[in-house]
């Protein structure tokens, strides 16, 4: 099959080397017509996946209307950035030929909207489908065994993924929870962030497990309220995702919580990671704010996000946690 992807990061990437395992024709896009000559020379990516070689037969392409020459376009930018490829993408899109792929994790900040609602804003009708679950760049780019789902309303496509991507290191399950999926990887990049402050702050295992059972509880609580399904939260894009993020070492969001554990500021450790992007910053306050429309309890997100963007100090937030009114666990 042609198959596009639009973002030449690190999960773009990494998904470009399965498909070109599997034999697809792939064109991996990205917006900057230096770095792609440069990426064409070197045969790596090595701002965003270092020391991975880029298969052969694999396409690099700056011009996006070569690229939309495919069936499939793997959706691979982060979130707040994701309108401005589509709408560059725009006038090469045709409804009926190209099939979306979501793999980006996120809550778009000024409108709230998951990339679903942000597809149909500026594409209008498109058969869409999200795959997401624990699967860090760095591990699949490298043949690492890996799961993820893949969720579509139309089952058909949600199957056409599965087939797309599925071989024997990368494993592919299928789901009709489109809403549940795309939330379950958006949020528990907020709650990476908090495990990433515990560990900043050097305060031990049960801290960190308590905070992955309650964030998992709050994640649900959302995601049914925003009409996704209960049990998506207890598979691979819900606590799959939420263990791998919150526990590996290649998490971008648990460095950026690890770093505002030890005290630093969150100006200063976005400008460290330089162009690599940590989802779950912004999402946090998109996530606070949903929580905030729907009158939902959010008390992690609550805190994570006074801790990002008020300068609370994190020992602070702990013992508000901590201190909250005593209620049942399955509350």
């Amino acid at each position: 099959m042609k198959i596009a992807i639009l973002s030449d990061g690190g999960w773009g990437t990494a998904l470009a080397t399965v498909l070109a395992a599997n034999s697809h024709e792939v064109t991996l896009w990205g917006p900057f017509p230096d770095y792609i000559e440069e990426m064409k020379q070197s045969r790596q990516n090595t701002r965003f996946l270092k020391n991975v070689q880029l298969p052969e037969q694999l396409k690099l392409e700056s011009d996006i209307a070569k690229a939309a020459e495919a069936d499939y376009l793997v959706l691979a930018a982060p979130v707040q950035y994701m309108r401005g490829v589509l709408s560059t993408l725009k006038p090469y899109y045709e409804p009926r030929r190209h099939r979306l792929i979501d793999v980006a994790k996120g809550i778009e900040c000024e409108t709230l909207l998951r990339v679903s609602g942000i597809c149909a804003e500026v594409l209008g009708e498109c058969r869409y489908s999200v795959m997401s679950g624990p699967s860090h760049a760095e591990e699949v780019s490298r043949g690492v065994p890996t799961a993820v789902v893949a969720a579509s309303t139309d089952h058909t496509l949600a199957e056409e993924v599965q087939e797309l991507f599925m071989n024997h290191y990368f494993r592919v399950y299928t789901s009709s929870d489109c809403t549940g999926v795309e939330l379950g990887g958006a949020l528990k990049n907020v709650m990476a962030i908090a495990a990433g402050i515990i560990d900043g702050m050097k305060l031990g295992d049960n801290p960190k497990a308590a905070m992955m059972t309650r964030g998992i509880a709050e994640m649900s609580r959302l995601g049914v309220a925003l009409g996704g399904e209960a049990q998506t939260f207890s598979g691979l894009s819900g606590i799959g995702d939420l263990i791998v993020t919150c526990c590996s070492g290649h998490s971008r969001n648990r460095h950026v919580g690890e770093e505002l554990g030890r005290g630093l500021k969150i100006d200063e450790i976005t400008r460290a990671m330089g162009m690599v992007v940590a989802e779950g910053v912004k999402t946090t306050r998109s996530t606070r704010e949903l929580a905030c429309k729907l009158n939902l309890e959010a008390p992690i997100v609550e805190q994570v996000h006074a801790i990002i963007y008020d300068g609370k100090n994190p020992s602070e937030a702990v013992a508000e946690l901590m201190g909250r009114k005593a209620k049942p666990e399955l509350e």
